[in-house]
């Protein structure tokens, strides 16, 4: 298969935070997303998102203003379903445009480009039979990361809270059961700070994933890389893309199953109304995500 430059998470340089920090600022933030989660359509102050989160209205502001670049208040107003109508309106166009022209966006928001490769259906049939996955698990700006990489590229990325960690490990192992795993942190921390690091996303230095899946799953997940940051599709948009708006089910399925979330963006996908729908690694995550690049894309 073809490799061709896909864009990927945006830049900030200068307000986003190093790993650690951000791992550190995503307990709060979480706690934080779910009293907005629960709460939005009453546009809750910045005082009572504090309360919730254990932490004062200026630490709150500070602390969203570094993790996310945007104010409490702003970050509310991004995860509401008006906000998410708006961005479906124009956000069809945008995929209709990325395919017309191969990029990622009418403008080029992203810094870190990723070029990508699939196995061949008889690789992925095998079950990995032969193929030896390195992983690790590293901090992130979403809570501990699990990065997995073969030495074609990243091909595992999942997220998990305090405790999951063996959870989050057997699911991502059992989708290559044959494959050898072996833990290296040395060999996958590098690549955690290409993808979480900000001072890290070049383009002169793509970042180099390995889609591992069916070839339905495939085509599915790299018509996600053509979704920017700042931007949603529904199910049926990618379906129409794939093969038929009627196959919104299985579009579903393929999408729940990508293993390089984030940078194959999955949590770009909302429902039809832009409700934000469920997400394999939590919708508090998926949240988090989405308005930590509204404030990156704005």
């Amino acid at each position: 298969m073809e490799n061709r430059p896909m864009l990927s998470p945006d830049r900030i340089q200068t307000s986003a935070p190093e790993p650690l920090q951000a791992a550190a600022d995503y307990a709060v933030v979480r706690s934080a997303i779910e009293f907005i989660s629960e709460h939005w359509r009453a546009q809750p102050d910045v005082a009572e998102i504090a309360a919730a989160a254990g932490v004062s209205e200026t630490d709150l502001h500070h602390l969203f203003r570094r993790w996310a670049g945007l104010t409490p208040k702003a970050f509310v107003q991004a995860l509401t379903l008006d906000h998410a109508r708006r961005i479906l309106r124009e956000s069809a166009s945008v995929l209709d445009t990325a395919y017309e022209v191969g990029l990622s966006g009418p403008g080029r928001l992203h810094d870190l480009f990723v070029t990508h490769e699939a196995m061949s259906p008889g690789e992925w049939k095998s079950g990995g039979e032969g193929l030896t996955v390195r992983y690790g698990f590293h901090p992130s700006p979403f809570g501990a990361a699990l990065v997995m990489v073969t030495e074609r590229g990243l091909a595992g990325l999942a997220f998990n809270d305090p405790g999951d960690e063996q959870a989050s490990l057997d699911d991502m192992t059992s989708r290559w059961p044959r494959a050898r795993h072996i833990e290296d942190t040395a060999a996958t921390a590098p690549v955690a700070r290409r993808i979480f690091d900000s001072t890290q996303w070049r383009a002169d230095r793509p970042l180099r994933i390995v889609l591992i899946g069916t070839d339905f799953q495939v085509r599915v997940w790299e018509t996600l890389l053509k979704v920017p940051m700042g931007r949603t599709v529904t199910y049926s948009d990618i379906a129409a893309k794939v093969c038929t708006p009627a196959a919104s089910r299985a579009v579903g399925a393929a999408v729940g199953r990508n293993p390089i979330s984030f940078v194959v963006p999955c949590h770009r996908v909302v429902g039809k109304s832009g409700a934000i729908t469920g997400y394999h690694w939590g919708i508090t995550r998926k949240r988090a995500m989405l308005g930590w690049e509204a404030g990156r894309a704005n």
